[in-house]
């Protein structure tokens, strides 16, 4: 199983997730996204997971012309039939090449959170690692798979499955978030940082284990096998 990591910032890791695709015997080839030039060829790719960014995929400005790249690069994947693990700015991507929107959510949500399932064996209520402003409002051909007060937090959409949360992460790429500038919006959100990376370590264990099962669930829906009700 050949996947494809496209990530957006140097400090990102895939972490838990390709631990639990590496674990599954996959060859994993990781994109820095722009700064490595063009996404990569898919061909002979079985999946492709895309992490978060510092931008929203709806921003203006000098990041709306790679944006708009890896959006068609996403459509594109989609056709060859190849399924996308989408991760918070991932989500998003996936939410709006397929039609969705996203909107600026009315509060920051930072944090390990609770989400509520439609099925916890697929999607774990959590806590989960949370570092984001927005919230999906994702096509209505989408499956609504986990939700919370401040929105969607899981769908799947064809063969894609997209969470708005942070499974990969642990407490050294946390720690490298907030040594890159991410300390102040944890803080501005009402987070302790220092808090809030014990309780990341804390969490280890526990959040590589869900992570595990995200991936799970991930190929069940690669291999087209149902994975909830409609949303």
């Amino acid at each position: 199983m050949r996947v494809i990591i496209v990530r957006h910032h140097a400090e990102d890791s895939p972490g838990f997730i390709a631990e639990a695709f590496l674990a599954r015997g996959a060859e994993l080839t990781s994109h820095l996204f722009p700064d490595d030039g063009p996404l990569p060829a898919f061909d002979g790719a079985d999946h492709v997971v895309v992490l978060g960014a510092v931008s929203s995929v709806y921003e203006d400005g000098p990041a709306r012309s790679w944006i708009d790249q890896e959006l068609d690069w996403l459509r594109r994947v989609d056709m060859a039939g190849i399924p996308v693990f989408g991760i918070c700015f991932g989500a998003q991507a996936l939410c709006t090449a397929f039609g969705g929107r996203v909107v600026r959510a009315d509060q920051a949500e930072v944090g390990w959170k609770k989400i509520d399932s439609t099925d916890p064996d697929l999607i774990p209520a959590g806590p989960w690692l949370e570092f984001h402003y927005d919230r999906c409002l994702p096509p209505v051909e989408a499956t609504i798979l986990a939700s919370n007060e401040v929105g969607v937090q899981a769908f799947s959409i064809r063969r894609h499955l997209a969470v708005q949360f942070h499974p990969e992460v642990d407490a050294d790429q946390l720690k490298g978030w907030l040594d890159a500038g991410a300390r102040e919006m944890s803080a501005s959100a009402g987070q302790d940082p220092d808090g809030f990376l014990a309780e990341t370590t804390t969490e280890e264990p526990a959040a590589r284990a869900r992570a595990d099962v995200l991936v799970e669930t991930a190929l069940r829906l690669a291999a087209a096998i149902p994975v909830g009700p409609a949303g």
